[in-house]
C-alpha cells in the first residue's frame, strides 16, 4: 500500500509553502514529521523496493516503511526494540549533517564531551537539546523548535549546495519563481516549485542521495 497525496492536501501544501517562501523561510514536514528516511525495513533488513512497492505504515503520526505485506505485524510485537534501532539508525544518518552545536531550546552549547546533550528522534527527524531538561519545553511547541531548526540547516548547506537544478524535474532553480528550499533528514533540498514537494517526500532517499553524486 502507498500513501495517496489527496487533491486537496496538495493545495493546502502549496498555499502554507507560498506563504513560507514569500516570507523567505525554510519548509518542512515540522511537527507532522519527516517520511521514513532509511533504506532497509526495520523487521527484515531487506532493501526498501527488493521485494516490490515498500508498505508505508503511520504509527502516531509516524511514518515506517516496510519491504512487504508481513512485516507490519512483526513490527507491532515488539515495537519497542523496532523504535530503538531505527532511532539509532537515523541518528547515525543525521548526525553529519546535524546543522548546530547549541541547543534550539536555549541556545547552550551541546556538551558531547561529557555526555550532557539529549540526542533524540522526533517523527523521523534528529533533534539534539543540552540536556532532558528541555524535552518539556520541544513537546509543548515542535513546530517552532523545528522551524529554528530548519532556518539552521538552510544557513548551513545553503552556501555549498551542490545543484543549480531541482533534484526532481530537472528545471533550472529560479526558473518557475523563487527555489522551495524544503529540509527532510536534516539535508536541505532546494525544489523549483511546490509541486515537486509529494516527489520529494515518496522517495526521499532517491533525490537526497542526488545530493551526494
Amino acid at each position: 500500500m502507498r500513501r495517496v497525496f489527496e487533491w486537496t492536501g496538495f493545495v493546502a501544501l502549496a498555499f502554507a509553502l507560498a506563504i513560507a517562501q514569500g516570507a523567505g523561510a525554510a519548509v518542512s514536514g515540522g511537527a507532522d514529521g519527516d517520511p521514513y528516511p532509511l533504506d532497509t525495513c526495520p523487521v527484515s533488513g531487506h532493501e526498501l523496493g527488493s521485494m516490490g512497492e515498500p508498505v508505508v505504515a503511520e504509527y502516531e503520526g509516524r511514518e515506517v516503511r516496510f519491504c512487504c505485506d508481513g512485516c507490519p505485524s512483526a513490527f507491532e510485537q515488539d515495537m519497542e526494540s523496532h523504535w530503538e534501532e531505527i532511532d539509532a539508525a537515523i541518528i547515525e544518518q543525521q548526525m553529519p549533517h546535524y546543522p548546530l552545536d547549541v541547543c534550539i531550546n536555549t541556545g547552550q552549547p551541546l556538551d558531547d564531551e561529557n555526555g550532557s546533550a539529549h540526542d533524540f528522534v522526533y517523527k523521523n527527524r534528529l533533534v539534539r537539546l543540552c540536556c532532558t531538561g528541555c524535552l518539556a519545553a520541544f513537546e509543548d511547541n515542535p513546530g517552532e523548535m523545528l522551524a529554528k531548526l530548519d532556518e539552521a540547516v538552510v544557513e548551513d548547506q545553503l552556501a555549498e549546495y551542490p545543484m543549480d537544478n531541482c533534484v526532481v524535474r530537472g528545471d533550472e532553480l529560479g526558473s518557475m519563481g523563487d527555489p522551495v528550499d524544503y529540509v527532510v533528514a536534516n539535508r536541505l533540498v532546494r525544489l523549483c516549485c511546490a509541486g515537486c514537494v509529494p516527489a520529494l517526500k515518496e522517495n526521499p532517499l532517491e533525490y537526497l542521495s542526488a545530493l551526494d553524486e
